[in-house]
C-alpha cells in the first residue's frame, strides 16, 4: 500500500470537515498545517453560541446581508485562523488547505496572518458566478503561493 501524500491527507480532512457545516448554501472545510503537523481546523458556519442555520431555518438558511451573503457565516478559513489564534498557535509560515478558494476578504486575512501557501479544491468564482477568483489573484499578486489541488481524494470509498 502506497503512503498518501500530506496534501492528500490534509485536503481529505478538509473535505470531511466540510460535512460539519451548518450552512444551507455551501459546506466548506479548512485545515491549517505546518511542517506536516495540523495547527488548526475549521468549517463555515455561524459563530459558536448563535443559531445553527440548518436547524433554525432549514428551508432557506439565515438572512442574507446587503450583498446576498449569509448574515451569520464565518468562512472556514476564518474559523481555522481564529481558533489557532485563540489558542496561541502561530499560523505564520503555514499552509492552508481549503475546499473552496478564498474570497477576497479571506485572502486579505490570509496574507495579513503570514500564511505562506494556499491549496484549494474548487473555484470560488465558479461557485459565485464571478469572472475570476479575486482572492486567488490577490494572494498571487502579493507573493503567496496558491495552487489548485491536483491530487486524488478517496473519501468514504468515493473518489472526489
Amino acid at each position: 500500500m502506497a503512503r498518501p501524500d500530506f496534501d492528500d491527507i490534509f485536503m481529505g480532512l478538509a473535505v470531511n470537515l466540510a460535512q460539519r457545516s451548518h450552512c444551507i448554501k455551501r459546506h466548506v472545510g479548512a485545515v491549517l498545517a505546518k511542517d506536516t503537523r495540523i495547527i488548526s481546523i475549521g468549517y463555515n458556519g455561524p459563530p459558536s453560541g448563535t443559531h445553527n442555520c440548518d436547524e433554525e431555518w432549514p428551508e432557506k438558511g439565515c438572512e442574507r446581508d446587503a450583498n446576498g451573503s449569509c448574515s451569520l457565516a464565518i468562512h472556514a478559513e476564518q474559523n481555522a485562523i481564529l481558533y489557532a489564534v485563540k489558542n496561541n498557535a502561530s499560523v505564520e509560515g503555514s499552509t492552508l488547505y481549503i475546499t473552496l478558494a478564498p474570497c477576497l476578504s479571506c485572502a486579505r486575512i490570509i496574507f495579513s496572518m503570514g500564511i505562506h501557501k494556499v491549496v484549494y479544491l474548487k473555484s470560488y468564482a465558479e461557485y459565485k458566478g464571478l469572472p475570476k477568483d479575486e482572492g486567488v489573484d490577490f494572494l498571487g499578486r502579493f507573493g503567496i503561493e496558491v495552487e489548485k489541488y491536483k491530487g486524488k481524494l478517496l473519501v468514504d470509498d468515493i473518489l472526489i
